[in-house]
């Protein structure tokens, strides 16, 4: 599933408040919902957990996300992708 946002992937906090944020490349589910990141809310999380379907988190504004997502390049962070093998 793709999760489009405003910024390039999940952070530990809001990117654009803090000059000191830091991008995830990977996050399990569980490090979502437990250090609380606000990428989704928690239900949606727990729901692709259940249902072991990966996520990846990308700036829907970037020139050709979608198409390079869609010819398998990597963007933004990716979590549950442990479901990925």
């Amino acid at each position: 599933m793709i999760k489009a946002t405003k910024v390039d992937g999940v952070y530990d906090k809001g990117p654009a408040i803090y000059s000191d944020a830091v991008r995830y490349d990977n996050l399990s589910y569980d490090e979502v919902l437990q250090d609380r990141l606000e990428v989704m809310d928690t239900t949606a999380v727990t729901l692709c957990r259940d249902h072991n379907l990966p996520v990846r988190g990308c700036n829907m504004n970037a020139t050709g996300a979608f198409v390079r997502l869609a010819r398998g390049e990597t963007l933004g962070t990716l979590f549950g992708g442990e479901a990925i093998t």
